[in-house]
């Protein structure tokens, strides 16, 4: 009945058409019958798509999905042209004379109207950006992808073709290691544009292999190594402790810090770790501290991220001086979401507050060259392996890296008592480390 009433409303309408006669719309149960489903193009139907402001050519063949790429910003024109395209790609397959390798397909291939505009550099940093957002941490993408965005806004030309130009640039006013890093990442942007078929070739290529890092910022690696001496750490504690160097208007004091920078010192950890640390994390007698999160930046703000750099968590026993430092800050009856180390409003302290008002003020009051925060992990690492009480691999699980980071980075500075045999791990690796773990074994 439905198809029946569906049939004599459009044939009612078709007559008074016929008559000169304009109806009124269709009453309802006139329209019964059941909505048509959309149906998928037939195969070797190409279809225009707007990908991104760009246009895009989708089809199939021989059972594979097919993407071409046209190179031109969607426009009239380009859309004719593109509607060109896709009459001759469908006529081929019809045929036979498809060609798989799409090159007779793309603009230019044969005196097309339009010409297509290669997009900049800037362009492409910017999908590439909407293409790595989701696949990384916001930190990530705060504190590196937003430095090296910058560094695009500076850059003189986006032209692809003047790539060398910009590499020069690049090399002259940036940090040689940071414009490494930087040529690598336009060179990652370029091969994802290829892929995407946004260019046709990759104009930063090998370009990072020729930057050479002099020889001091290699064996630097992990961040500029250069730890404090023992007396250092203790005259930084204790001017942290008693305010010394805390100006006289300032309605912030040093010494709420003072268990925080007791705690990098003796710990190793990262700053990040630290401040993200809550009671759920430490034991009932204060013996062992789980390491399991961070705090990270992200564009609203510092919030807490499940998971550490370079694992998903690690477990860190106390000595008694580590102990009596937690029970001293551990509240009477904590609930396991208190931070351990918070700021005063009971927050996560805000490290980039504290080095601005704190940790520079305290450095350049003591005389002491100015280091990052991060080199209290240095510090901690270099003297546990001084001491000869801990071996790199023991050191290695405590802070959460591998043995072989530590011959790595740590062999090579100056007064590190690794001995003969230290050396020699930090020359031939971590096999010598399996292999003459494995005669202790037999021999013992």
């Amino acid at each position: 009945m439905n198809i029946g009433w569906t049939y004599l409303g459009g044939f009612s309408q078709f007559i008074g058409v016929q008559l000169g006669y304009r109806f009124g719309p269709v009453p309802q149960f006139f329209t019964m019958a059941d909505p048509v489903k959309r149906r998928k193009a037939a195969k070797g139907t190409v279809k225009i798509k707007n990908s991104r402001g760009w246009l895009q050519l989708v089809f199939t063949f021989d059972s594979r999905r097919r993407y071409l790429s046209l190179g031109v910003e969607d426009s009239k024109n380009a859309r004719a042209l593109a509607q060109m395209k896709a009459k001759r790609i469908e006529l081929d397959i019809l045929s036979g004379n498809f060609d798989e390798t799409l090159a007779k397909y793309k603009y230019g291939a044969s005196g097309d109207a339009v010409k297509p505009r290669k997009p900049s550099l800037a362009e492409l940093w910017d999908k590439f950006m909407d293409f790595k957002r989701p696949q990384c941490s916001p930190n990530t993408m705060r504190t590196m992808y937003l430095t090296f965005t910058n560094y695009v806004r500076q850059l003189p030309t986006h032209d692809l073709d003047r790539a060398s130009e910009i590499r020069d640039y690049v090399v002259e006013n940036f940090p040689l290691n940071s414009g490494k890093r930087l040529i690598t990442r336009f060179s990652a942007c370029c091969k994802w544009a290829m892929k995407s078929g946004l260019i046709a070739e990759n104009p930063f290529s090998g370009m990072a292999t020729e930057i050479k890092l002099p020889k001091t910022q290699k064996i630097a690696g992990l961040n500029q190594i250069d730890p404090f001496s023992l007396e250092e750490r203790d005259a930084i504690i204790q001017a942290i402790e008693t305010d010394q160097f805390r100006p006289a208007s300032s309605a912030f004091t040093h010494s709420q810090y003072a268990p925080l920078i007791k705690f990098l010192f003796f710990t190793g950890c990262r700053s990040s770790e630290a401040s993200a640390l809550q009671w759920k994390n430490i034991s009932q007698d204060c013996a062992q501290i789980t390491f399991d999160q961070a705090i990270i930046l992200t564009d609203n703000g510092m919030r807490i991220r499940k998971g550490l750099k370079t694992q998903a968590s690690r477990n860190f026993p106390c000595n008694e001086s580590l102990r009596t430092l937690l029970r001293s800050v551990r509240p009477e009856f904590p609930r396991s979401d208190d931070m351990v180390f918070p700021s005063p409003s009971g927050k996560p302290v805000n490290l980039s507050n504290f080095r601005t008002r704190t940790w520079k003020t305290v450095l350049t009051g003591l005389g002491i060259p100015y280091r990052k925060l991060y080199q209290t992990r240095h510090t901690f690492i270099t003297h546990a392996l001084e001491t000869g009480k801990l071996d790199a691999k023991d050191v290695a699980r405590l802070v959460g890296n591998s043995p072989e980071v530590i011959y790595q980075h740590y062999a090579e500075i100056e007064g590190l008592a690794l001995g003969k045999f230290g050396q020699l791990l930090s020359v031939f690796g971590m096999v010598w480390v399996r292999v003459f773990g494995l005669l202790g074994i037999y021999f013992g």
